[in-house]
């Protein structure tokens, strides 16, 4: 039985494109450096699986130091990574996330970057950001040029064996974690670097998210807020419309 609960219908959507198929490099690395750049910790690297904890942290920000759960609190949090400062695709990025932070704002989400360079890079990254994007940005980017919370989340490249610093680390790929204010990871997305991320898709997740928790309902594909959703089958169809009121029965 699949219940739908009807609502009226508005447009704000993107067409999904597949995601590239992993790259094998034909480049042969030794065992040794191959170990050098894929774990720049001693730290285990944790298995983060929707639902987990997000991975604490204390690290040095444009908005200076923060513990990453005492700064989310009790809002959603949207931490996302950047290879490096100042590339192209990362500048268009931030600029439209910039852009974007009022509609984040009103749904109670605070923003994060991250990006594997220090903080006089990401102060002058900033200044140029504003200046290409003509924006703003407000939101606090993490300084992380050791990769040390790049490795905690998982955010690092092994597409491409050669994509590594001088140091032997492999660059930050673009990374987005969507994390409730219980601090459990609700969302991930993993994007290569060249491929630039989608701001709308990323509220429009968020949307689902939180309708979701709020109304206890699921929602279909391309699901943007104002259209029909979908009432679990562990609901009956009397409970529902007591519920919800406007439930269209789509199979008994």
């Amino acid at each position: 039985m699949a219940l739908i609960l009807t609502r009226p219908a508005s447009r704000f959507s993107t067409l999904p494109f597949p995601r590239p198929l992993p790259r094998q490099s034909s480049r042969q690395v030794s065992p040794f450096l191959r170990r050098t750049f894929a774990t720049p910790s001693t730290e285990e690297q944790p298995r983060l699986r929707l639902g987990s904890t997000a991975p604490n942290f204390q690290a040095k920000t444009t908005h200076g130091d923060i513990d990453f759960h005492s700064w989310i609190g009790s809002h959603w949090a949207i931490l996302f990574s950047h290879p490096a400062d100042f590339t192209p695709v990362c500048t268009t990025e931030l600029g439209a996330f910039a852009k974007l932070k009022p509609e984040f704002d009103k749904r109670g989400i605070k923003l994060i970057g991250l990006s594997a360079n220090d903080l006089s890079s990401h102060e002058k990254w900033i200044s140029d950001i504003n200046d290409i994007s003509s924006t703003t940005l407000s939101f606090p980017i993490i300084a992380d040029p050791s990769r040390q919370i790049a490795w905690k989340y998982d955010m690092v490249d092994a597409q491409d064996l050669t994509n590594i610093d001088s140091k032997g680390t492999a660059f930050t790929i673009r990374s987005v974690f969507v994390v409730d204010p219980a601090k459990k990871i609700r969302l991930t997305m993993m994007y290569p670097a060249s491929v630039g991320r989608n701001t709308a898709e990323v509220l429009r997740v968020v949307d689902a998210l939180q309708t979701g928790d709020k109304k206890g309902v699921t929602t279909p594909i391309d699901w943007v807020p104002g259209e029909d959703v979908i009432v679990p089958p562990t609901v009956g169809t009397e409970e529902a419309r007591k519920k919800f009121g406007d439930v269209r029965e789509v199979r008994p």
